[in-house]
């Protein structure tokens, strides 16, 4: 059967589903994915809301029979096509091998939760509450996969005693290695047509297998299907660089010791007495370093003494220029860290044999020492440095490309395999929308895509469709941008701002998502409108993300005040969410080391930071925040931006542009009207 056949209209799709109604847009999508498979091209697909893009692309995946990684922003994503999308293939006669591969701290590890409950029993670890429950777990599951425990808390801390990493994996020698339940994850991937997993994992796996030859995390694959691919950049910055956390070197040292131990080299006071002055000195090096981080505040450019930003990266940029090591206390105390990891290198040698722990030990000293070498080569000019504090005293040390284009250029489009990059956002302009049926034809300059294009180094020959959402916006939404109305920096922005929300939320009676571009922002809206209404109230971070969501859903009027991590990804059909509040354009933060680094790199080579870089990515944000409103095409709602930049600037009118075409309102009243002739409550 053809992908017409199942997907056009009258097609095995409609005849498998109830109520079914097929959608020119999806089968536009599907033909053009079948061809790049086929073709083994690139496709870019901006795809609106409602397209149906899994289907699209899992339809002509499952028929081509190549091996096809399918790349998701979120876990969340990957297993609703596992569960979901996957099994609407079985019932039109499609019945590829599939395996769901999450990152290897997903799984529980066998060694390390045995190791884990000989520690408790010795003394050497604390007693834990879930211990049992996780113990009994494991003698019946399958998968391994902590997802499928749902009474033990995902942010519980006996998770990261007993599940696996990179770190700790040993690999064949492991005792356990043939009941691994990571070992059983990639034996399935590898006789799987479709592997589903996550832009993290994929990126995990391009990093490796640039760095170590033969090393990769998933099997080969002849093409690959990032869906969100709007999110890819960020995770490639992630894992083209490193990360450093306070807690890497105190748990190496923990496990350090439990190592030794059980290999019985502390029966030999000397010995103990040396290995615990070098384990004593990793943790000092350790905190003294990352006691230089702020405590408060966002990622910070590191490399000199001071706490002035701005100083700080003035530091930092002539560091880059000069081609020296970054010096002052923070470069000390990072050369600290390293020599004191080179002295438990050097003690783990003289104990070859010393079983499968010490070796993981070794391993894991020797990634950390690299990960501080990479720290260090400020001279790079193509990475920045910077520190990223918490409130409790831990906090992060990474260090990120500033382009990943150059890196995705050498290690995925020169494989010459077919990649497909779709999302709902896409296109940072308003593209020309190509109609159903339509031949595809390479773009030349397309303005729409040109800066997702210059971002991820896509090749220019690859092919462009931006397809529309199949919903009626004009008819279903209202996007609301008040006139009259201080800008966010005004002192009375807030006032104001806080008096509109409430109106709002008046109108609709609940049902609202109030997103905000700060979580200082966020905490001062909510604590200020939560006790001047009797709506139900939730605040980003008072629970875990699913568990907000269900409470918003079971609600029905409920308000919820969140930041970006609710901008995108979140699915809330139906009238428990009426209306969306954003209460300002989400630019990024120009202070950020990363963004400011981006910057300035764009104003070396004579550019337009604000017009080629941040107005682009403010735009593709916007878009993400709208597009948490009309998921069904029996939804209606509000979209409000509390912004008037976006009617009085140049930048602005651009941006709203590129949203969907919903009904516009400037006033209060012409939206109580609206509201009037859509609301069914």
């Amino acid at each position: 059967m053809t992908v017409s056949g199942i997907l056009g209209d009258g097609g095995a799709l409609s005849r498998a589903l109830r109520g079914y109604e097929s959608r020119p847009e999806q089968l536009s999508m599907a033909l053009a994915v079948e061809k790049a498979l086929s073709d083994a091209s690139v496709l870019l697909v901006e795809a609106g809301t409602g397209t149906g893009k899994s289907l699209a692309y899992l339809v002509p995946a499952a028929r081509s029979g190549l091996r096809v990684v399918v790349s998701t922003a979120t876990k969340a994503l990957g297993e609703q096509i596992v569960q979901r999308d996957l099994p609407t293939l079985a019932r039109l006669g499609l019945h590829p091998q599939v395996a769901l591969v999450k990152g290897l701290s997903n799984y529980v590890c066998l060694r390390r939760l045995d190791e884990h409950r000989r520690a408790i029993v010795t003394g050497a670890a604390r007693p834990d509450p879930h211990l049992d429950a996780i113990v009994r777990w494991v003698e019946d599951t399958q998968s391994g996969d902590r997802a499928d425990l749902e009474w033990v808390p995902d942010d519980a801390a006996i998770w990261r005693e007993v599940t696996s990493s990179s770190d700790t994996r040993i690999g064949a020698k492991c005792r356990y290695y043939e009941q691994c339940f990571v070992t059983k994850m990639r034996r399935r991937a590898d006789v799987a047509q479709i592997i589903v997993t996550n832009h993290h994992l994929f990126c995990a796996d391009l990093a490796l297998r640039s760095t170590n030859f033969g090393a990769q995390v998933l099997p080969d694959y002849d093409a690959v299907i990032f869906d969100e691919a709007h999110a890819l950049e960020e995770v490639a910055t992630e894992f083209f660089g490193v990360r450093l956390t306070r807690a890497r070197a105190e748990t190496l040292v923990r496990d350090a010791n439990r190592a030794f131990e059980a290999a019985g080299f502390f029966v030999d006071p000397t010995r103990q007495h040396a290995i615990g002055r070098v384990l004593a000195d990793i943790l000092s090096a350790n905190l003294e370093l990352f006691t230089l981080l702020p405590r408060v505040g966002g990622r910070t450019a590191v490399g000199s003494a001071t706490d002035s930003f701005e100083r700080t990266l003035s530091s930092v940029g002539r560091v880059l220029l000069d081609g020296r090591a970054i010096e002052g206390p923070f470069g000390d105390a990072a050369r600290a860290l390293a020599a004191a990891l080179a002295r438990l290198s050097e003690a783990l040698r003289d104990f070859v044999g010393g079983g499968e722990a010490l070796l993981s030990v070794a391993r894991r000293t020797q990634s950390t020492r690299d990960a501080i070498a990479m720290v260090l080569d400020a001279a790079n000019p193509a990475q920045v440095v910077y520190g990223e504090p918490d409130s409790r005293g831990g906090g992060a040390i990474g260090v990120s490309p500033i382009e990943v284009g150059p890196l995705l250029r050498e290690r995925l489009w020169s494989r010459r395999c077919s990649v497909v990059l779709t999302s709902a956002t896409l296109c940072s302009s308003t593209p020309p929308v190509t109609t159903a049926g339509e031949i595809l034809q390479t773009s030349q300059g397309n303005e729409g895509f040109s800066f997702v294009r210059m971002r991820l180094g896509v090749p220019k020959e690859a092919v462009e469709l931006a397809l529309p959402s199949p919903f009626d916006y004009g008819a279903q939404s209202a996007l609301y941008v008040p006139r009259r109305f201080p800008e966010p920096r005004d002192e009375e922005y807030f006032e104001a701002a806080t008096r509109e929300i409430q109106r709002l939320v008046a109108i609709t009676r609940g049902g609202a998502f109030v997103l905000c571009t700060s979580h200082r922002q966020m905490k001062n809206f909510a604590q200020e409108l939560r006790r001047k209404w009797k709506y139900p109230t939730f605040v980003q971070g008072e629970a875990p993300k699913q568990a907000l969501l269900s409470r918003f859903r079971a609600a029905g009027d409920a308000v919820l005040f969140a930041t970006s991590s609710f901008w995108e990804g979140v699915d809330v059909p139906g009238r428990a969410l009426r209306l969306v509040v954003i209460d300002k354009l989400p630019f990024e933060a120009p202070t950020d080391p990363v963004v400011a680094a981006r910057i300035a790199r764009l104003k070396d080579r004579g550019g337009e930071p604000f017009v080629s870089f941040q107005v682009p990515v403010a735009t593709l944000a916007l878009k993400q925040g709208f597009g948490r409103l009309i998921r069904t095409r029996s939804d209606a709602g509000i979209v409000a931006i509390l912004d008037k930049r976006l009617l009085t600037k140049g930048y602005g009118r651009g941006m709203l542009e590129s949203l969907p075409p919903a009904s516009r309102c400037n006033s209060i009243e012409e939206l109580e009207a609206f509201w009037q002739s859509v609301d069914r409550g």
